[in-house]
């Protein structure tokens, strides 16, 4: 099982017991835009996930991790790779925590920093992007602080509450994998 410890968090594979979690998350409509979810999820259509999220990432093209407290395994949030591209050796990446009072206490910073490491260092990826709404401030701050640079932006990109946003696109280039 994969655990990637860090000094105040740590990142762990899905458990059955994170059903709850993962209905929560998917479910909270005031997060929809970021997840690009539209519909809700049933928690049978969760636990059948949950059961086939054991499959490698060479696989499934995706892995997501749940990021924990590591003072009381409080669940704090998910960090997920996706559309995982081996030929090309690039990843898109996203973050989430769950609860505003978990923010800027430095957690995604941190699950970040592990899992871009883990990703350059075991996955060994070239890059990593990801897709950040132009009113996302947190994550725009968040990734550009981790060393992404914005190299695009995709203009009436998104559609949510009657309206078109603007969506920035992010990069870490890894210089040392050829």
């Amino acid at each position: 099982m994969l655990t990637l410890h860090g000094e105040n968090i740590y990142l762990r594979a899905l458990e059955p017991e994170d059903l709850e979690f993962i209905y929560a998350i998917e479910n909270d409509e005031s997060i929809w835009e970021i997840s690009a979810t539209i519909t809700p999820y049933s928690r049978y259509l969760i636990k059948q996930y949950l059961e086939n999220a054991h499959q490698d990432i060479y696989e499934a093209k995706q892995l997501r991790l749940v990021i924990c407290n590591t003072d009381d395994d409080e669940v704090l949030g998910l960090i997920d790779l996706f559309d995982f591209d081996v030929k090309n050796k690039r990843a898109g990446i996203g973050i989430l925590l769950q609860h505003a009072e978990n923010r800027n206490k430095g957690y995604g910073k941190e699950a970040l920093k592990l899992l871009c490491n883990y990703c350059f260092t075991h996955l060994d990826l070239h890059q990593l992007y990801c897709n950040i709404s132009e009113d996302n401030t947190a994550s725009l701050k968040l990734f550009s602080n981790q060393g992404f640079q914005e190299v695009g932006l995709k203009k009436d990109w998104s559609y949510f509450n009657g309206s078109f946003k603007n969506e920035y696109l992010y990069q870490l280039i890894n210089t040392n994998v050829h």
